[in-house]
């Protein structure tokens, strides 16, 4: 049971990448999938929750434009669009689901200590 990103990788500054994120041995009806980055010598940012029943999203205010998330429940995957992306965007990219099986409110999503389920993360390296 775990959930599996992958897409990282080099990309020059301006470029795009698409990261995936796929949950093995369980089912991501009812959860909210939350992908986070963290940079070395950074805080931890919290970058996107899509709830899995309905797609609906939602981005921390400094997070809006950039990303995009999205999912694909046929596949019980995942997805963070990421575009423009800069040198400071440099980071492992992680993805986290909490289940939810009514939606009430974004916060859990927020919460790294409220995932069920967490990937290992993805090296995303933005440079010329």
């Amino acid at each position: 049971v775990q959930l599996v990103e992958s897409g990282g990788g080099l990309v020059q500054p301006g470029g795009s990448l698409r990261l995936s994120c796929a949950a093995s041995g369980f089912d991501l009806e009812h959860f909210l999938i939350g992908w986070f980055r963290q940079a070395p010598g950074k805080e931890r940012e919290w970058i996107s929750c899509i709830y899995s029943d309905d797609g609906t999203t939602y981005y921390p205010g400094s997070m809006k434009g950039q990303f995009t998330t999205s999912i694909n429940n046929a596949k019980n995957t995942a997805f963070l669009q990421m575009n423009s992306l800069d040198p400071e965007d440099t980071a492992v990219y992680r993805c986290g689901a909490v289940m939810r099986p009514t939606f009430t409110h974004w916060g859990p999503c927020g919460d790294y200590d409220a995932m069920d389920y967490w990937g290992k993360g993805t090296l995303v390296t933005v440079s010329s």
